[in-house]
């Protein structure tokens, strides 16, 4: 019904109150109806029916009220609660203030103001509520009584004790219950929020050393290569140097490209100069870049999807997090790695299966952590599992990592495609 509403615990909150209200309206109907037909009394029933008639106007401007994008306050939650009270104060005075089995509702507003408000308007709330029972005390229309009918009266104010604690506790609990939910819910969005912002920090720091290193290795590959140059042109009669000092010169520019495209790219959104290309060609594209950087590695690619196959986007970021799960799998491997790709309902599924010694009991807990790495020292610094994770969830997609039972790990990578 409030789909486009806020969705702020106390927007929630006077949601339920109008649901409670109706609910309320509705029981005051029925029960006057009853009353009406079946029991021999005569009471102020034009000023009653008034009184709930204005309840029903107000609650159909709060439910105009709560189509408004407005945040709801505290005070107007308060304002909410107060107005019901008064309708109910009112509704007892006709009837027999104090001496009506309904008094004890008195508790349901207060109830809700514990619940959802500060302490200083409950503490408001229930001084407000004793006031109004104080007062029914003494000022009130008293209901008819007859002596020939003391019995009957009596059963019927037992049992409508009875019915007041039984809707006293049944929309006590509902209401708590619900309060507790959105609680839940508040604090389990609170903690992803907080796990985001860290897990951002950690990636503003790694892109901060990251380009504070690309700066300070250019001088030094400058350099280098200004020297291998000087001596590609001082030996020329030399072929097996010639040769050395080619690969020398390869490496060196392969070297200063990446750090001219590590700058460039810095700080790209991830929509920005992406171009997208079929799922099946992306992922030649990775595997042919993965074998000119790893071509020592065996593997086994199987490819399964629907033809023509589905579009993804075609970012760099996003390649480079599947190359690092590759090189993670390359690392543990000892044989041959296996890898299968399949695309259905535009869902990327890939599998990447190496055939290790498995994730030990640490590496399953804290993988994907920054800087945790289950190598031996010197052999990795702990940050590819970790940014690829973080970037393929910035895509929409999700890495879960799982030991076989046959022996060995697999990496799981689900991401959504392009229709």
């Amino acid at each position: 019904m409030f789909s486009d509403l806020s969705q702020s615990p106390l927007s929630k909150n006077l949601q339920r109150l109008f649901v409670l209200r109706n609910i309320a309206i509705i029981a005051q109907c029925l029960t006057f109806a009853i009353v009406y037909w079946t029991i021999d009394i005569v009471i102020p029933w034009a000023r009653m029916i008034s009184v709930v008639a204005l309840l029903a106007l107000l609650n159909l401007l709060t439910w105009v009220r709560l189509h408004r994008k407005w945040p709801v306050t505290h005070t107007e939650f308060f304002l909410q609660l107060l107005i019901d009270v008064l309708a109910l104060s009112t509704l007892l005075y006709f009837s027999g203030g104090s001496t009506n089995p309904f008094i004890s509702l008195f508790l349901l507003p207060l109830t809700i103001a514990a619940a959802t408000l500060p302490w200083r308007y409950t503490w408001v709330m229930a001084t407000i509520t004793i006031a109004c029972y104080t007062l029914l005390l003494f000022i009130y229309v008293p209901l008819p009584h007859e002596h020939s009918n003391h019995l009957i009266e009596f059963a019927l104010h037992v049992s409508g004790m009875w019915l007041a604690f039984v809707l006293s506790t049944v929309i006590i609990a509902w209401f708590v219950v619900r309060m507790s939910s959105s609680i839940r819910d508040r604090d389990r969005d609170l903690a992803k929020a907080r796990e985001q912002a860290l897990r951002n920090e950690q990636i503003i720091a790694l892109g901060t050393l990251a380009a504070g290193a690309a700066h300070e290795l250019g001088t030094p590959l400058s350099t280098m290569a200004v020297v291998t140059g000087e001596l590609q042109q001082e030996y020329k009669n030399d072929v097996e140097f010639q040769n050395n000092i080619h690969i020398l010169r390869d490496q060196i520019a392969h070297c200063k490209q990446t750090l001219t495209q590590l700058l460039a790219k810095a700080g790209q959104d991830r929509t920005e100069h992406g171009s997208e290309l079929p799922v099946d060609e992306f992922l030649d594209q990775v595997l042919d870049k993965w074998k000119l950087i790893r071509p020592s590695v065996k593997f086994a690619y199987q490819c399964t999807g629907t033809q023509p196959a589905p579009r993804i986007m075609d970012n760099q970021l996003l390649s480079q997090s599947i190359l690092n799960l590759l090189n993670n799998a390359a690392d543990a491997s000892t044989k041959c790695i296996e890898i299968k790709s399949h695309w259905e309902n535009l869902m990327l599924h890939l599998e990447i299966i190496d055939d290790g010694e498995g994730l030990s009991a640490e590496a399953m807990q804290r993988a994907g952590e920054a800087f945790f790495s289950s190598k031996t020292p010197g052999q990795g610094f702990g940050i590819g599992l970790f940014l690829a994770n973080a970037n393929i969830e910035r895509f929409g997609g999700s890495v879960r990592l799982f030991n076989l039972e046959s022996g060995g790990a697999c990496t799981q990578v689900v991401l959504p495609l392009l229709e």
